[in-house]
C-alpha cells in the first residue's frame, strides 16, 4: 500500500514537471514573439484535415527546424511557407531539380487531399520536418488559448478554482477547530480526591 502511494506520488510530480516545462516553454516563446518551441522543435498545430490519418485534426505537431532544406526525399513531411504566407505541413510527392540552375523543388500533397498541391515548394520556404510525433486535440486548446476569450477564460477560471479551493480549505479548518473547542456549558466532572 505504501509503495502504491509512493508510486502514484512520483507520477503524479513527474506529470506535473513535464506539463510545466511545456507550458513554460511555450509561454516563453508567445512572450518573446517567436514559434512556440521545446528543446529545438516547433509545436505546430494543426487544424485542417489534409494529412488524417497520420496527423489528425486539433493536434500539436513536433517540427525540426533547420538544416539543409534541400535533403528531403518522397515520403518526407515538410513544413513550409505557402504564396499566401500560410504555413502547410504536406508530405513530398515528388522532386524534382532544374537541370541548368541545379534548384530543388518539392511536389507535396495532404494524405488526405485527392490531387497534389498546385504551386511546388522552393526549399528557401520550408521551415522544417515533421518527426513524427504529434499530440491529438491540444492544437484546439492552443488555438483558442490564442483567442481574446481564451486569454480571458485561462486567466479567470484557474483564477476562480483557485479561490473557491482556497474558501473550502478555509471552510474545513475552521470547522476543524470548532470540533476541537471544548464546550464550556458541559459540566466537567469532578476531580477524585483521596
Amino acid at each position: 500500500m505504501r509503495i502504491r502511494k509512493w508510486v502514484g506520488n512520483a507520477l503524479t510530480f513527474l506529470m506535473a514537471v513535464a506539463f510545466f516545462t511545456v507550458a513554460g516553454s511555450v509561454v516563453l516563446s508567445k512572450v518573446s514573439g517567436s514559434e512556440p518551441n521545446f528543446y529545438g522543435y516547433q509545436l505546430k498545430t494543426v487544424l485542417s484535415g489534409s494529412m488524417e490519418p497520420s496527423i489528425p485534426t486539433g493536434s500539436v505537431a513536433a517540427i525540426k527546424p533547420g538544416g539543409d532544406m534541400t535533403r528531403f526525399h518522397v515520403g518526407d513531411v515538410i513544413t513550409f511557407r505557402s504564396n499566401d504566407n500560410k504555413l502547410i505541413t504536406h508530405r513530398i510527392v515528388e522532386v524534382t531539380r532544374n537541370e541548368q540552375s541545379g534548384q530543388v523543388l518539392y511536389r507535396t500533397k495532404g494524405d488526405n487531399n485527392g490531387a497534389a498541391d498546385s504551386e511546388p515548394v522552393n526549399p528557401a520556404n520550408v521551415t522544417g520536418v515533421y518527426t513524427g510525433f504529434n499530440v491529438p486535440y491540444v492544437g484546439y486548446v492552443l488555438s483558442f488559448a490564442g483567442t481574446k476569450t481564451g486569454n480571458v477564460a485561462l486567466l479567470i477560471i484557474p483564477g476562480l478554482l483557485l479561490f473557491l479551493y482556497a474558501l473550502v480549505s478555509l471552510w474545513k479548518a475552521i470547522a476543524g477547530l470548532e470540533e476541537k473547542k471544548p464546550d464550556t456549558n458541559k459540566s466537567q466532572p469532578d476531580a477524585k480526591v483521596s
